[in-house]
């Protein structure tokens, strides 16, 4: 929880993404401030993985401004900005399967060099994680859908951001194992870790979040205090299914 004093940490001003001719974001402005967790939800096709990707890196903007700490990140690849404190846990979770849990989470802090720093945070990611702790030379590949869930969340950590983003992490998972993540998000918050979370179970987003941006079609519809938009009936309708 943060208040509206805190610095901005993430900016995006009036971005635009096009695929191939159609306009998949049409001019997108939201704002994480540090200490903050912000949920963007909306229904699939919104645009809410479009922008992440398009604040990453991973997509060109169309056009608008992506800011990290006051300076424009625009146009930069995604090694360039985990450098400067942007790490995303994509869609999908984009382990490495074919390493274990424990070069899993080392490959997250390949941009350091500060040796018992790496080591402290290794033993908070276990302390998080307990069942990476249990399984640590097991190879990523062989772990539950939730279980990998939690490493890309870990490896993200391991390269201490400034905003971590988290695209869609219950996607895919058991009721339960969505529990437990939905846990852990609120734990690593709780430490102090800015993030900014797109999600498809508005309701559980909203529950943990701060605050809240709605997005439709392109465009952001409705943003403000997290409580509010849960009791919002415009939302309840649209997105908690009442």
């Amino acid at each position: 929880m943060t208040t509206n004093n805190a610095a901005v940490l993430l900016s995006v001003k009036d971005v635009q993404v096009a695929y191939g001719g159609i306009q998949a974001v049409k001019g997108v402005s939201l704002e994480v401030r540090a200490g903050e967790l912000v949920s963007l939800i909306g229904s699939n096709g919104a645009g809410k993985t479009t922008t992440m990707k398009a604040i990453t890196g991973l997509l060109p903007l169309g056009g608008g401004l992506i800011e990290l700490a006051g300076r424009s990140i625009a146009g930069q690849g995604p090694w360039d900005l985990v450098q400067q404190g942007l790490a995303m846990v994509p869609e999908g979770r984009g382990v490495f399967t074919r390493m274990t849990i424990l070069e899993n989470l080392q490959m997250g802090a390949y941009i350091r060099d500060d040796a018992a720093a790496i080591d402290d945070d290794m033993a908070r990611v276990f302390s998080t994680f307990p069942r990476l702790k249990e399984r640590r030379d097991q190879l990523a590949g062989t772990l539950s859908g939730g279980e990998q869930q939690m490493l890309a969340m870990g490896r993200a950590l391991m390269s201490r951001p400034k905003v971590l983003l988290l695209d869609e992490p219950s996607m895919g998972l058991s009721p339960l194992m969505v529990d437990k993540i939905f846990e852990v998000i609120q734990e690593v918050s709780a430490q102090g870790v800015t993030m900014l979370l797109v999600e498809q179970n508005a309701s559980r987003a909203l529950q943990i979040a701060d605050r809240g941006y709605v997005m439709e079609s392109g465009l952001i519809t409705l943003s403000g205090d997290a409580h509010d938009m849960l009791h919002d009936p415009k939302v309840r309708a649209a997105y908690l299914g009442e």
